[in-house]
């Protein structure tokens, strides 16, 4: 009996330390932030550069500041790139059991200013989310996840 309290309460410590990693590391490893070494517009000018020299496209900027404005909040320089590899992203696309992926399509570069006046990119880790797939959706945000990194290396601060 004293043997199976044991093990009773060691599963549930181990369960509970299971849940608190994963509450406070989940968040760190899914969505990474970096330093820009330059300011908000040359980030996103440099940026641009290299999602061009890339082959990738830029269907749309989200101008979260200006959204803001509009409903009477005023909040520091923030956009959105969504940016995306059509022969990537077709591999998830063009097949129905790899379309629930889509929710994360097209891979988004957030650029932010803090209230320090310092510049970041953040970003979901697509190689690490790709991991809980599995499959064609693994390897397209494999491929994805490795190719933005490489974009925005341009712009970020090497520790």
């Amino acid at each position: 009996m004293e043997r199976l309290i044991f093990i009773i309460a060691g599963i549930l410590i181990g369960a509970a330390i299971t849940i608190v990693f994963v509450r406070n590391m989940a968040p760190k490893m899914m969505i990474v932030e970096s330093k820009s070494q330059y300011d908000f517009e040359e980030t996103m000018i440099k940026l641009q550069e290299a999602v061009d020299q890339k082959g990738w496209k830029t269907p749309h900027v989200h101008n979260l500041q200006a959204t803001m404005a509009k409903f009477d909040y005023d909040v520091r320089k923030v956009k959105v790139m969504e940016v995306c590899k059509p022969d990537i992203a077709q591999l998830i696309l063009s097949k129905d059991d790899e379309r629930i992926a889509s929710t994360l399509m097209p891979c988004r570069i957030s650029v932010y200013e803090k209230s320090d006046g310092s510049v970041y990119i953040s970003r979901l880790n697509s190689v690490k989310m790709g991991g809980l797939f599995g499959g064609i959706i693994k390897q397209a945000m494999d491929v994805a996840g490795n190719e933005s990194e490489q974009i925005i290396q341009s712009v970020i601060i090497k520790k």
